[in-house]
């Protein structure tokens, strides 16, 4: 099911980050010691009790600032828009500003039902400020302080009043893939090719698709569900502010997903912002396939170099397979298909418990882990726990002396024994005595 958006609005300062991370319930940053994945997140799914939604962190709207003009109020009025309902953000501690009236008449005239969160309402002297807010003219207000966790209950409750409790859809079994990758690499271009057909509008204008856009088509008998996306920018090349909560839509499209089409322009080459964005579908646990499009345009192409030259940019996705094709041409499209069957049975692959720990135990033999301060860890059992993607859960007798060199190795043996290729593994330690 698609889930409801929430979007947190309000001038800077007012605590909508402190707000966002205790309503995600946790300091939001995205696999750190990962070179050149780490990035701030304006978007993740909350869950509370038995509901769940999207929360979208729009920026702080300043109107006094010279910066400000009419791109950021589109910024604004695309979040809002996108949202069911609203969070309107104030500080109780300042009183209403003319930010503040500035923001309640765009929120006034969205329709939207708005929730006016008074924030840093910790003591008495902002408690006597509260009163002040209702000249805004909302019906909704709830006092909170994000910071010490005070309100955040009632808060949440008021947001998910009217949601639908969260059931997971079991009827829609159809694989479903995204087509993700920056703006211009030929995103359009491919879905067309691959459903022959002109579905989606292409243009060399980057940023063309707003929406993530659902194409159902039939591939060997098979019926598969392709979603594409708006090109992703890096947040420091954001003029036209659209593009902004064009990467919410994408994001949200890489949950829907099972595997994710990583697209990069053969004639550009890598640059830092494609390893953000396959770091968007490696944190939500998607298979991924590295889709080289624009081959045609490669002078003397030479697919052994560059993929030597992939393996070395993508070092945090060494398993994912990549495909090199031209969409306009349709020179060799015909491998993307059986690639994408490949990843989309890997992603859900289930391992027998004797033969998991089988391995485990020949590894484990084979390379002893090394003794700290005297103890040295051992492994009891394994067993898989999960699948899209696949988490192997090992009972040890400490978890803390599993050093991440030794992860690795324990990945690396079950990919040389497993067809794993495409998607990421979850290795979770658990000492014996937890229950």
């Amino acid at each position: 099911m698609n889930l409801p958006v929430v979007a947190l609005v309000g001038r800077p300062n007012v605590g909508k980050s402190t707000l966002f991370n205790k309503m995600v319930g946790s300091k939001i940053s995205i696999i750190e010691d990962t070179p050149g994945v780490t990035r701030d997140r304006i978007y993740s799914e909350v869950h509370f009790n038995n509901y769940r939604f999207s929360l979208i962190d729009t920026g702080g709207i300043d109107v006094s600032e010279a910066v400000f003009n009419a791109e950021i109020k589109v910024q604004a009025t695309v979040a809002i828009d996108e949202a069911d309902v609203v969070v309107f953000v104030v500080d109780g501690k300042e009183g209403i500003t003319a930010n503040d009236r500035f923001i309640r008449d765009i929120l006034r005239k969205s329709g939207k039902r708005v929730i006016v969160a008074i924030n840093k309402v910790d003591n008495k002297k902002s408690e006597e400020n509260i009163y002040d807010f209702y000249e805004l003219g909302f019906e909704e207000y709830i006092s909170i302080s994000a910071e010490h966790n005070i309100g955040m209950y009632e808060l949440l409750g008021a947001i998910t009043k009217d949601f639908r409790t969260f059931e997971e859809d079991p009827l829609d079994n159809r694989l479903k893939f995204s087509v993700i990758g920056r703006p211009n690499v030929g995103k359009s271009s491919l879905i067309n090719a691959m459903v022959n057909e002109e579905r989606v509008i292409v243009s060399n204008t980057a940023g063309t698709t707003r929406d993530a856009i659902d194409t159902t088509f039939r591939y060997n008998g098979e019926e598969f569900v392709l979603i594409d996306t708006a090109g992703m920018r890096k947040q420091g090349k954001i003029y036209e502010a659209v593009e902004k909560y064009s990467l919410l839509r994408s994001l949200r499209a890489i949950d829907r997903s099972d595997v994710c089409l990583l697209v990069i322009n053969a004639e550009e080459g890598i640059i830092e912002h494609d390893k953000h964005i396959a770091g968007y579908a490696l944190e939500k646990g998607k298979g991924i396939i590295i889709v080289v499009n624009k081959w045609d345009k490669v002078e003397n192409p030479n697919i052994k170099e560059y993929t030597d030259y992939v393996r070395r940019e993508f070092q945090f996705i060494t398993y994912a397979p990549i495909v090199f094709l031209s969409a306009l041409t349709k020179k060799r499209i015909h491998t993307l298909m059986p690639e994408v069957l490949k990843v989309c049975e890997n992603v859900k692959r289930e391992i027998s418990t004797s033969i998991l720990n089988r391995v485990i135990e020949d590894a484990y033999q084979l390379n002893i882990p090394p003794s700290y301060k005297g103890k040295r860890l051992k492994i009891y059992f394994v067993s898989q726990t999960g699948t899209k993607p696949p988490k192997i859960t090992f009972r040890v007798n400490n978890k803390g002396l599993v050093h991440f060199s030794y992860e690795r190795y324990l990945e690396n043996k079950l990919r040389e024994n497993f067809d794993f290729e495409g998607t990421p593994i979850v290795l979770q330690f658990k000492n014996k005595t937890d229950e």
